[in-house]
């Protein structure tokens, strides 16, 4: 992937973590996509998004259910999930 194709991670206030994007699956939705860095780069897949939801969102089970998400990590206050794409 080109560096032009790849996105760029914006700063989101309280965290490290780049996350990305304006709402997994729905624009606006609380929950983010997540790139690479020295701590998510051990939860990235090819055959999965990598997700932030904050730990204080409602309904963060019926997500999991709804996306097959796994929680895999968490940082900086939110749920890192692994959900298949595939």
């Amino acid at each position: 992937m080109s560096a032009a194709c790849t996105p760029t991670p914006e700063p989101v206030s309280g965290t490290t973590l780049p996350i990305f994007g304006d709402g997994y699956r729905f624009k606006g939705d609380i929950c983010r996509r997540v790139g690479e860095d020295a701590f998510t780069n051990q939860f990235l897949d090819d055959a999965a998004d990598l997700v932030a939801c904050p730990e204080d969102a409602e309904n963060l089970g019926v997500f999991e259910i709804d996306t097959g998400a796994v929680e895999v990590g968490r940082r900086d206050g939110y749920v890192l999930y692994s959900v298949p794409v595939r």
